[in-house]
């Protein structure tokens, strides 16, 4: 069982972005060390600009990866630069914005799920904005 672990760690670190399982989620983005990625509702669908500034960047800091690199399941052209008019680089998936939770400490972490119902964590297909 250890072995099988290392070996999906291991998996885990070849990609920038990769796919993960949660019971109740079901797949969702992780960063190449498995912490769970998440979109903002109130970023507008589609354009990459990304809302979240200011003390929201504390909570919610910003992913970025210069080079994609992803997994089979994943198509490294939906992914793309935010645009964010703080000057700092942001990684966006079909237009959504990611970001990480302060509040995930370990790989598998996935406690910003439906805060405020504005966050939630990137699943292959980011619900279409209301």
């Amino acid at each position: 069982m250890l072995a099988g672990a290392a070996i999906a760690a291991e998996e885990m670190n070849e990609y920038t972005v990769n796919l993960a399982t949660n019971d109740t989620l079901g797949s969702y983005l992780v960063n190449q060390t498995g912490f769970a990625l998440y979109y903002f509702m109130n970023d507008a669908p589609g354009n990459g600009t990304s809302t979240c500034m200011g003390k929201c960047i504390e909570i919610w800091p910003p992913f970025y990866a210069e080079n994609i690199s992803v997994s089979q399941e994943l198509n490294a052209s939906d992914f793309m630069n935010a645009n964010r008019t703080d000057g700092m680089n942001q990684t966006a998936y079909k237009g959504w914005p990611l970001y990480f939770y302060i509040k995930d400490t370990k790989a598998g972490d996935v406690n910003g799920e439906g805060v405020n119902n504005v966050w939630f964590a990137a699943t292959s297909f980011p619900p279409m904005q209301p």
